[in-house]
């Protein structure tokens, strides 16, 4: 059970600050509607930032897109999956945190709505797990180039248990093929 606040319920995670929020949905024969962000019942829900960027991509499956983060300029990030299915994927890179290095994971689908809420100084990816999938986020600070960093997706010190198909290829970028593993990050 979580939090109502408006037309959304908020799911506080085993890791301080990583929400699930799930919004209300009203449907008929004709289709549905939802809100996906309103400011005021956000905030009551733990959720107050100031989001400057909306972005959007379109993967195919077995796309790995993470495990992603800013360094200097960290943002966070609320993500949802508007067409297809994706299993979603936030790691605690907070310096000093008891929850450091753990994750958390959720199934966001085009028919479950879901949104995930990743704070700053966390790391982030998601896999692709139908035929394609386009997924949306909010950020709250400008992408900088310089400054991005990774985790490698299969990293064993942090065992995400991601949900690979049998006979499922994993097609990563060439960046991310090189990430860190998280052992050598303070290095």
């Amino acid at each position: 059970m979580g939090e109502k606040f408006g037309n959304f319920t908020f799911h506080k995670t085993e890791i301080e600050g990583v929400i699930i929020v799930e919004p209300t949905v009203y449907g008929d024969e004709r289709g549905y509607f939802t809100e996906v962000y309103q400011k005021e019942n956000f905030i009551k829900g733990g959720i107050d930032v100031d989001f400057v960027q909306d972005n959007q991509s379109k993967s195919i499956k077995g796309v790995l897109r993470g495990l992603h983060f800013q360094k200097t300029f960290p943002q966070s990030k609320l993500v949802r999956c508007i067409k297809g299915a994706v299993y979603d994927v936030a790691v605690d890179l907070r310096e000093g945190s008891e929850t450091y290095g753990k994750y958390v994971g959720i199934l966001l689908t085009e028919e479950n709505k879901k949104q995930f809420f990743i704070p700053k100084n966390f790391a982030h990816g998601f896999l692709v797990l139908s035929d394609e999938a386009e997924f949306a986020y909010k950020v709250d600070d400008f992408y900088h180039p310089n400054d991005e960093g990774g985790l490698l997706w299969n990293d064993p010190d942090i065992n995400i248990q991601w949900p690979v198909e049998e006979g499922m290829e994993i097609i990563l970028s060439d960046k991310d093929k090189v990430n860190s593993l998280l052992k050598d990050l303070k290095k």
